[in-house]
């Protein structure tokens, strides 16, 4: 199945500053967790966390994804209170040092996003696509903050065990109909989509999910994909994933030839690059 139009021009409303998205966009991720798969502890000192953040901005993110809970299988569980001390502060510090910078948080708690966007941030990030916490909708309303909706079955406890499919293709099309539902009846606008690879999934259909991306450009909405050295490259290739850079730049062209409008990654200028190219090519 094909479509001829891919969505890489739109507007989003981020707390009253219009971004006019013009071509695909990097999301660049910042986490502030000890545990996740691979950056994990890396960024533990507020001149590290600046460093870094000076290293996207140098290499062309157009946002910073800042994310305080692993989600990774066997992550330790945190409270929400644990989750506010590991990133507001960055937030903060973040927001006055760049403060032209595209803000998002990674989160799946209401008040973590409250207090973040209170902060600086200007995206809410949920990887449970609003399922975890229905009032993470009524943050993004009232400041006027797109939402992405990320796909998953089960809760953020259950997700990794969920892999059953009527048919996957199907079933998490009719998962963003229903979720885009809900925040387009309180008011919400900008929604951006995922369809949370290596979330509920196998590695077959993680691949089923992007050889068929184009499917979910029916829903009118942006695509967002987070593929960045994730194990359905690293696993499939008996390799690691400080070694699954060169998948990920494979996996980043499928997905813009696809209809992937925002690419989060952990390597800001390769995936740069690799937008480049794709637009040099939609130019002929």
């Amino acid at each position: 199945m094909s479509f001829s139009f891919i969505m890489h021009h739109f507007s989003l409303n981020c707390k009253g500053k219009i971004w006019s998205v013009q071509q695909p966009a990097v999301m660049a991720i910042l986490n502030l967790t000890p545990d996740s798969f691979y950056d994990g502890g890396a960024y533990s000192s507020e001149k590290k966390i600046l460093k870094q953040v000076e290293k996207f901005v140098n290499e062309g993110a157009d946002i910073v994804d800042i994310g305080g809970v692993s989600t990774r299988l066997s992550a330790d569980i945190i409270s929400v209170d644990a989750e506010l001390n590991r990133v507001l502060k960055p937030i903060q510090l973040i927001h006055h040092y760049f403060p032209n910078v595209r803000l998002s948080i990674d989160t799946y708690s209401s008040k973590v996003a409250e207090y973040a966007v209170q902060s600086g941030v200007s995206i809410i990030n949920d990887i449970t696509g609003g399922t975890n916490d229905t009032a993470i909708f009524e943050v993004a309303h009232t400041h006027r903050c797109p939402i992405i909706l990320m796909h998953i079955q089960g809760t953020v406890h259950t997700m990794h065990q969920r892999t059953n499919y009527v048919n996957i293709l199907t079933d998490i099309y009719d998962f963003f109909v229903q979720q885009i539902g809900y925040a387009t009846k309180i008011g919400i606008k900008d929604v951006i989509v995922d369809v949370g690879f290596g979330f509920s999934k196998t590695m077959e259909q993680n691949y089923t999910l992007l050889k068929h991306l184009a499917v979910f450009q029916q829903l009118d909405k942006p695509i967002l994909v987070g593929l960045s050295r994730k194990s359905m490259f690293y696993k499939l290739l008996q390799t690691s994933p400080d070694k699954a850079l060169n998948a990920t730049t494979v996996a980043h062209t499928i997905a813009l030839q696809n209809g992937a409008s925002f690419l989060r990654v952990h390597d800001v200028k390769e995936a740069k690059e690799c937008i480049t190219i794709y637009q040099q090519m939609q130019q002929l």
